[in-house]
């Protein structure tokens, strides 16, 4: 589980094809590694990745072909800035929203432009993620936590302060660029739940009560 608030950007080194799948290592910039060990997971480019090595200077993963086919890493070169995320401890602090470091998707940018001394970037999502973000919402963009502004049926706004530009690989995305979504969790598991018809008394009932007891209903 990750935030969304990114460490460091670090740089993909190296890329070895293994068949349809991909082993990747990444120098990790200024991310501090003193406590990563194999087996840990990082968020790369909001994609979480297990590290199967441990470098001085980075770290190395492999990248299953599935992952793949429905994210950026089938056109990443040697060279590709990547945002990076350590997993959560106990101690972390929420300051973005719950990722999984599961990618849902690709959004395409649609447009840019400066709105004093942010960055508003209007973004393409797929007509079957679409459903999913909402005004005011949460969305991640290459492992970055925003929060949505403006939706307008698949086509959603962004505005990027300048400390997230800084810190983020954000500030190099333009009109065409295709970047790694991950939806909210917490609306993908509602669709889950009210998927189920209200007479079935084994589902439905249940999740009727669930959401009142959250709230959702009243």
């Amino acid at each position: 589980m990750f935030t969304g608030i990114i460490e460091a950007v670090g740089t993909i080194r190296q890329i070895q094809r293994r068949g349809d799948d991909i082993r990747l290592t990444v120098a990790s910039g200024k991310l501090d590694l003193a406590d990563v060990k194999l087996g840990d997971s990082i968020a790369t480019n909001g994609v979480c990745l297990t590290v199967v090595e441990r470098l001085a200077d980075g770290y190395v993963a492999d990248v299953s072909a599935e992952t793949v086919a429905l994210t950026g890493f089938n056109r990443y070169q040697v060279g590709t800035k990547v945002n990076l995320e350590k997993a959560v401890t106990p101690t972390t602090r929420l300051g973005g929203h719950m990722v999984s470091g599961h990618v849902d998707g690709i959004a395409t940018v649609a447009e840019r432009s400066n709105r004093g001394a942010a960055i508003e970037f209007w973004l393409e999502a797929p007509a079957e993620l679409a459903r999913y973000i909402a005004h005011k919402g949460s969305i991640t963009i290459d492992g970055v936590s925003l929060t949505t502004n403006e939706v307008d049926g698949n086509r959603f706004r962004l505005t990027i302060v300048p400390h997230t530009a800084a810190e983020t690989t954000l500030l190099d995305m333009h009109a065409g660029t295709q970047v790694n979504i991950e939806v909210d969790l917490v609306a993908r598991y509602l669709e889950r739940l009210i998927s189920f018809k209200d007479d079935d008394k084994s589902a439905g009932g249940v999740t009727m009560e669930l959401l009142a007891r959250a709230g959702f209903m009243r």
